[in-house]
């Protein structure tokens, strides 16, 4: 879920009462609707609004089945449960947008008539000024002359404007000025009982839906009647100032999210690197008592090595081991636990030494993970003639020259060039562990590197470097718990950024 989903998704429970709790002591919406509907019969007799002929109220029978009615000013009603897209609590109630406020649509002043225009002083505002936001100014004026003489309507600060026409369909605006606007701007004076900020948040949840009820072809639009006849989901009027503070709370952390993109992957950045520094100092895991000591794992491991194999000490590299261990981990170095080796390539005149069935790996190919596929490949012929050597699946792959530490883990039997290190598996060692300690001490690797044009490390500076060694099933531990945690950054990383 990216931060757009995410605004979706904080607006669809807000709209469907479920963002914050009922209250029992809140007026019901049906008893608001009346007070609404009266106040709009006031507004008609004083003649500030027209009536409207199409007007319509709905109704809802609980019993035996949630039921909803429609009524109109003839007298006459149908059944529109089939329409009603969703549940809402009981103390909300569905209306249509027309029962909720005074809409109208503005217009354009003749271009021609230089009186409508010139020294203009009242905000004229066209759908490329609307900005999903609050609107404190607009791009055009026009003179109050204008106004007299065209069909337009001066709406009040808290005014709600949406967009009818072409690519800016369903954009939205909230005004901070008094304006008036063109023919494909429509402006909503919400009624008393009606928080424009709650109005406004429906409209920009709707915004999906309402962009597909446009027609047209070269320039799609939605009229007022459309608009106006679009179901409204109605809480009490405490509800709706408790919904909007929580929406307008959750969104500003969104856009915190969005501002703070660089700092939010710094942030996985380090904390990658923080669990990783306290898994190999054992500070990731508890311990437990009951834990075979690395100490008799480390004495069976040297038993099991074959006398060909080169032991590793204890040398001038080791620097971090004075820091101190938990007591149930040994200290010991790579060489000791494992067998090292590398990879060779074939002499490249050779043919047939090439496009074969074994998978030949170089540096490129490292990817911190696991090694599914290969781009290049050798015949059996090119590795019996060459130092390259086959290594079986769950080997650990690590680059020596160049981009010193890169990993791998063999997800198949494979081959590789001289520039990459191996270290067959050994089951008394979790291959996962020796993967994400080489990955915590990478830097301390690139400082061992020599060379003028092309750093590297050997072997030997390998086999010679410090391995914190902890119980075998705390190594399991320590990875199950690594790749939780980088499985949870990695899809805050994914789904916010």
């Amino acid at each position: 879920m990216n931060t757009k989903q995410l605004r979706q998704k904080i607006l669809d429970l807000a709209i469907r009462g479920q963002l914050v709790p009922q209250d029992s002591n809140d007026e019901p919406a049906s008893v608001l609707l009346e007070k609404i509907r009266a106040e709009k019969q006031t507004l008609i007799e004083q003649k500030k609004i027209k009536k409207d002929k199409k007007s319509s109220y709905i109704t809802c029978d609980l019993s035996p089945y949630q039921k909803y009615t429609e009524h109109f000013a003839d007298g006459s009603s149908k059944n529109i449960t089939d329409e009603i897209p969703f549940e809402i609590p009981k103390n909300w109630a569905w209306c249509r947008l027309g029962e909720i406020g005074n809409w109208a649509a503005g217009s354009t002043p003749s271009r021609k008539e230089i009186k409508y225009y010139q020294k203009g002083i009242i905000p004229w505002l066209k759908t490329g000024d609307l900005n999903d936001s609050f609107i404190n100014e607009t791009s055009e004026f026009i003179t109050e002359l204008a106004i007299e003489e065209n069909t337009l309507r001066l709406n009040p600060i808290g005014s709600v404007l949406i967009a009818m026409y072409g690519a800016t369909t369903g954009k939205l605006g909230l005004l901070n000025i008094e304006a008036t606007t063109n023919q494909a701007c429509c402006a909503c004076i919400p009624f008393s009982g009606i928080n424009n900020r709650f109005l406004f948040f429906y409209l920009l949840s709707q915004k999906q839906n309402i962009q597909e009820k446009a027609e047209g072809g070269a320039q799609p639009n939605i009229s007022k009647e459309k608009l106006i006849n679009i179901l409204f989901p109605l809480p009490p009027l405490s509800e709706q100032r408790r919904i909007v503070e929580k929406i307008e709370e959750l969104l500003a952390l969104v856009d915190d999210l969005e501002t703070n993109k660089t700092d939010l992957q710094s942030y996985i950045k380090q904390a990658k690197s923080k669990v990783l520094e306290m898994a190999i100092r054992g500070e990731l895991v508890p311990k437990n008592p009951e834990d075979e000591p690395a100490s008799v794992l480390l004495e069976r491991i040297k038993n099991e090595q074959k006398s060909s194999k080169s032991k590793g000490k204890t040398t001038e590299h080791n620097t971090h081991y004075e820091e101190e261990l938990p007591k149930n981990w040994a200290k010991t170095t790579l060489g000791e636990c494992f067998e090292w080796g590398s990879g060779g390539t074939p002499t490249s005149s050779v043919k047939k030494y090439y496009d074969g069935n074994i998978p030949w790996l170089v540096i490129g190919d490292l990817n911190d993970n696991y090694i599914n596929t290969s781009d290049k490949t050798i015949t059996q012929f090119g590795l019996e003639n060459s130092s390259a050597k086959l290594v079986p699946k769950g080997t650990l792959l690590l680059a020596m020259y160049g981009s010193i530490g890169k990993l791998g883990i063999a997800g198949m039997p494979l081959a590789t060039n001289q520039a990459i290190a191996f270290a067959l598996e050994n089951k008394e060692i979790n291959t996962k562990y020796l993967f994400y300690y080489l990955l915590s001490v990478r830097s301390s690797l690139n400082l061992l590197g020599k060379g003028a044009t092309q750093k590297n490390i050997s072997q030997s500076i390998i086999k010679d470097f410090h391995f914190p060694l902890p119980p075998l099933a705390e190594q399991h531990r320590i990875v199950e718990k690594i790749e939780h945690i980088f499985t949870v950054l990695e899809e805050l990383e994914e789904n916010i950024l």
